[in-house]
């Protein structure tokens, strides 16, 4: 399957990343790892779809971690000076954003999407709930697991 489709796949996030090839290589080697994690990958009837699925949401993945690091480091550039944090500061708060979105990343869609609209988005939990077709009581439960998974990553 890598050597039947890793140049198409290449090309794809190549082209959607604007020509950036060391990241397209990253994001390709990661699609197939995850992909390798799947037990029945080797049965896949159609692995393009597949691996587009895969690659489609590392790349939502990136952008979002992306975004957030973006808006950490502009709240600090517009912090006074005095109040501005060390550099070991910054590596650890940037070290925990990672733990963070890779905790996200292992989160069960639902969950992620519940956690994402209500933590990201601002949305509560009733209208998350209706837009997903679930009830409230479920939409909780999501929030307090992705808590629970959210500060074990960061606490171990």
């Amino acid at each position: 399957m890598y050597r039947q489709h890793h140049a198409w796949l290449f090309g794809l996030l190549r082209h959607r990343l604007g020509g950036q090839h060391a990241d397209a290589w990253d994001l390709v080697q990661d699609t197939f790892e995850r992909v390798l994690r799947h037990r029945k990958w080797q049965e896949l009837s159609q692995p393009r779809g597949y691996l587009s699925a895969i690659a489609k949401r590392l790349l939502i993945d990136r952008h979002r971690r992306k975004t957030i690091e973006d808006a950490y480091l502009a709240a600090l550039a517009q912090q006074p000076e005095p109040v501005a944090p060390s550099a070991q500061d910054i590596a650890e708060v940037v070290e925990h954003l990672n733990r963070v979105c890779m905790a996200l990343d292992r989160m069960p869609d639902r969950m992620r999407q519940v956690f994402v609209r209500a933590r990201i988005n601002g949305q509560a939990y009733d209208v998350i709930a209706q837009q997903l077709k679930l009830t409230v009581n479920v939409v909780q439960k999501d929030m307090m697991q992705a808590w629970q998974r959210i500060y074990h990553a960061i606490h171990g």
